[in-house]
Parts: C-alpha cells; structure tokens; sequence
C-alpha cells in the first residue's frame, strides 16, 4: 500500500465528485438528525455541553486517521500475506476464517482511536464518574457515526436515489438511510460502553469488548460475501446489533449505583480494673 492510496481514502471522506451541493447539505442535516435522536437516549449532562463539539471532532478525526493510517495497511498486508500463503481459490472457500483477521484489526484500531478523547478527558478527571464516562465515550462515538453517515448520505444522494424507489422495491430504497441510522447508534453504544469502563478502572476490559461487538457487528459483511445474508438481512442484522447494544449501555446509564453504606465504628470493650 502506498502513500497515494492511503491519501485517496483520506479524500473519499470529503470529496464527492457529481454530488450537488444541495444533497451534500441534505445529508449533512439528515446525519445530525440522526445523531441527536440516538443522542437523546443518553441525556447528556449539562457539564458536557461545553465540551460537546470538541469531543465529536477530535473522535471523528482520530478515527478517520487511524483507519487510514493503521486499519488500512495491516488489514492490506495481512491480507497480501494470505495470498502469498493461500491461493485465492482456498482463500474463498475459507473466507469465513480468513475474514476474521481483517475484521478484528478493524474493530480493535476503530474503537481505540475512538477512545483517544475519553482517555485526554480522564487523565485530566482522574476521579471520573462512569456515567459521565459513558456520557464522553457516546460523544466520541457520535463524532465518527455521524461523519461516516453524512459519507453514506452524500453516497446515497449521489447515485440518484429518489422517493419513487420506495414504490419499486420499499425496503431497499430505505436501506441505505436504515443503515446510516443504525450505524451511528451502534458507533455511540460501543464508545460509550468503552467510556464506562475506562472510568470504571476497567478500560482495557471493556475496549476489548467494544473492538469485539464492532467486530462482530462488521462480520456481516463476511457473511454476505460468502451468501448466507442477502442485503436486507444484513441490514436487520446491523440495527438488531445497534439496538442490543444500546439498550445494554443505557442500563448502564440510568440504574442506580449501589451505594455502601459506611460500617459503624466499633466501641472499645470497657476495661476492668482489678
């Protein structure tokens, strides 16, 4: 891999060559929209507003970086390795076990790029509360989800889509924007689940589980290669994922922490004097 296609990927994010300015403004609002929905979920705490823009930014940036920077070229020599090892004919007979490398590089560089803001904010708060841990992980998860939503918008827009597709062939038309949707839920869930354990003292624990639930979410893929899902199922795979996991970060969110309550000093046994 070289450094003209790591800096082609860089310009896909922000160049949409036959896109109208209109459709670019129309996905960068629909994508917003999406996002403050999942958003809303969390209720975020008002000491976060400040701070809100800024951990958005800096977790779309680094994420958009690392992909480019570190997904991409292992994921390509990993994969040049394979073919090397393998001929392409055994590769694609074993794609279900030989997609699993890629995938896991995807989800362990993704989410720990997404986990940049929330360890700059902790070390700075060394006595974090986990739920506004999880309150910062959401945000930074937001910032990539709504940035690659606005990416599958303007794609959407771009290739023609219209209101008339709906009548041909309903879900499909929707598929795009259904994906869209969920991707972002699914990118705040995962953030804020790692955000929860890093000011749980449990970081690496629950970086793990996020990189392992993008992991999984993203195996779908592999799946729909190898034709076990068709485009629709793979589309209700992703939003009962993003569903999942949301529903698991907002119990997390909203119960109420068991509070110990302090153990009763002990009195001193009287003495007896003889």
């Amino acid at each position: 891999m070289t450094w003209a296609d790591i800096q082609s990927f860089l310009e896909s994010w922000f160049v949409n060559p036959g896109i109208e300015w209109q459709h670019i403004l129309i996905a960068i609002g629909v994508a917003l929209v999406f996002g403050g929905i999942w958003l809303a979920l969390y209720q975020q705490p008002r000491s976060t507003v400040l701070w809100f823009p800024w951990i958005m930014l800096f977790g779309a940036f680094f994420t958009v970086v690392a992909i480019a920077l570190v997904q991409l070229p292992l994921q390509y020599y990993i994969g040049q390795g394979m073919s090397d090892t393998w001929s392409q004919g055994t590769l694609n007979d074993w794609l279900l076990l030989a997609g699993i490398p890629m995938i896991l590089v995807g989800g362990l560089v993704q989410e720990g790029a997404k986990m940049v803001p929330m360890v700059a904010w902790w070390r700075g708060r060394k006595n974090l509360d986990p739920k506004m841990g999880l309150a910062i992980g959401a945000m930074a998860g937001l910032g990539f989800g709504i940035f690659r939503s606005f990416w599958i918008n303007a794609y959407t827009l771009g290739s023609g889509w219209s209101f008339e597709l709906i009548g041909e062939n309903w879900f499909g038309a929707i598929s795009p924007w259904w994906q869209s949707f969920f991707f972002i839920g699914l990118q705040v869930a995962t953030s804020a689940l790692a955000g929860y354990g890093l000011a749980k003292g449990r970081g690496w624990q629950f970086y793990l589980i996020a990189a392992g639930i993008n992991s999984l979410m993203s195996y779908s893929f592999v799946l729909y290669q190898k034709g076990y899902l068709t485009d629709n199922q793979t589309a209700i795979y992703l939003a009962a994922g993003a569903v999942l996991v949301t529903i698991i970060a907002l119990w997390l969110r909203y119960r109420k922490e068991k509070v110990e309550e302090p153990t009763p000093p002990v009195e001193p046994a009287p003495t007896i004097s003889v």
